[in-house]
């Protein structure tokens, strides 16, 4: 079916769109890359044509495998991560060259990741034959952290795990497996999680055994919050939990009852755990400990300030002195030197990939691809919402990075693990369709009027 679907008219020119984004992409990035060097420099960066080289090298290997692994798949999605990508290197390179060398190293792995999972994952519905392989992993890998002697404890939380040389964060694959375990599950009992079953006198209620998973996804993410000290995974976890189960009944009431259950876990937390309590704190009042919690926030609202409306300049800010600015705190370089214009366009790149996300599941046909493209463009649009958020204060701060933008290794291989995934279900579904319509137009006239009719 692949090769016949690559020999249709309507791939070729989904790949042609495709290329075209991605030299736009290398273009505006590279222009960006350009006026930060002069800015600070005055002279061009002396490897920008290496840099761009490079750049449009890995882009144009991942476009070429999509030609020959996902023909059919969205045109919007790769160039839109390589263009957040590009962005977020731009600015990670001039506040570390130590990290944006990283960086780079960490991008191309994270192409080789994505096609990799395109050239193992021939057909999304595959997954769901593995639903509790992945539980498995997703629930290990969010517990590897509490393991004694490779577990690390940064800044209060402990998300991290240290093998060897190597450090990462097992979190930021986890979301992914038990994203895939989520829509296999809830397509399998969503008839019986979204009909009252059991009546109590004249009322007919939901039967208390099907809330039986809600209430373990509930006490799962509270362990994470209570034993990790991390608010951010412990969130994301949750509200993926609660907007797939919301997506797969359509009974509105789930959100309202996760919204509750999270209120509660949260409320008894910061009862006992004080590093929760201090996020909560400078949240609400930064100034009452300007020197100490309160700084990297009040430094980022005064670099979200300065930039005004059309920033600083690229390369013209002072953001450097934000702890964690290329990696937490990225967002506020980026409002400082680009002002709200840069962070607005840099906000509408997510909205775009969330809404493709979104509009491949609404065109999927199997309920499985559908909420499972759902739920992964639930995991970008949430993690999004839950840094820019903390950033800006309008939540409590969390280590959770920018997807394909903040500086991260762990982050970035797993949001191309996630776009691969996304454009596999997009080709899967587009595939059938195209060759449908070729069908229908090679169809003698007669035998069309007969089908439309």
């Amino acid at each position: 079916m692949t090769a016949l679907a690559t020999a249709l008219p309507r791939a070729p020119a989904r790949r042609r769109t495709e290329l075209g984004l991605i030299v736009l992409a290398v273009l505006l990035v590279g222009g960006l890359y350009a006026i930060a060097g002069l800015s600070k420099a005055g002279s061009l960066p002396a490897n920008i044509v290496p840099f761009l080289i490079g750049f449009f090298a890995m882009l144009l290997v991942a476009h070429l495998a999509m030609r020959y692994l996902a023909p059919n798949a969205d045109p919007i999605l790769l160039p839109t991560a390589g263009l957040l990508n590009g962005v977020g290197y731009t600015f990670i390179a001039r506040l570390s060259s130590s990290e944006a060398s990283k960086q780079a190293a960490w991008t191309a792995l994270g192409l080789v990741a994505f096609i990799v999972t395109l050239a193992v994952v021939r057909r999304a519905r595959d997954l769901e034959r593995y639903r509790y392989l992945f539980a498995f992993v997703g629930i290990g890998m969010l517990l590897l952290p509490l393991v004694p002697h490779i577990g690390l404890n940064i800044n209060g939380a402990r998300l991290w795990v240290h093998l060897g040389p190597f450090s990462f964060q097992p979190g930021e694959l986890a979301k992914l497996a038990l994203a895939v375990f989520f829509a296999s599950v809830m397509v399998e009992r969503a008839d019986l999680l979204s009909h009252a079953t059991r009546r109590i006198g004249r009322f007919l209620v939901l039967d208390p055994r099907y809330l039986a998973p809600i209430i373990a996804a509930w006490g799962l993410s509270l362990l994470i919050f209570l034993a990790e000290n991390d608010l951010g995974s412990s969130f994301l976890f949750f509200a993926l939990f609660i907007g797939m189960l919301w997506i797969s009944t359509g009974r509105t009431y789930y959100l309202g009852l996760g919204v509750g259950l999270f209120a509660a876990g949260a409320f008894f937390a910061l009862r006992v755990i004080h590093h929760a309590q201090s996020r909560v704190q400078s949240w609400l009042d930064p100034w009452a400990h300007p020197y100490s919690t309160g700084f990297q926030i009040i430094q980022g609202q005064f670099a979200i300030a300065d930039g005004s409306v059309f920033g600083t300049g690229p390369g013209q800010s002072n953001a450097s002195h934000i702890p964690y600015a290329s990696s937490d705190f990225i967002f506020a370089v980026v409002a400082n030197e680009l002002g709200l214009v840069g962070a607005a366009a840099l906000l509408m790149g997510y909205l775009l990939m969330v809404g493709t996300g979104l509009r491949i599941a609404l065109r999927c046909e199997r309920p499985f691809e559908k909420l499972l493209a759902a739920g992964l463009a639930l995991i970008l649009g949430v993690q999004t919402f839950v840094i820019v958020g903390g950033v800006t204060r309008l939540i409590p701060l969390t280590g959770i990075t920018l997807p394909f933008v903040s500086y991260g290794g762990s982050s970035l291989i797993a949001n191309y693990i996630l776009l691969a995934v996304l454009l596999r279900i997009s080709n899967d579904t587009e595939t059938p369709m195209i060759l449908r319509e070729s069908a229908l137009i090679d169809m003698p006239s007669g035998e069309l009027r007969e089908v439309q009719a």
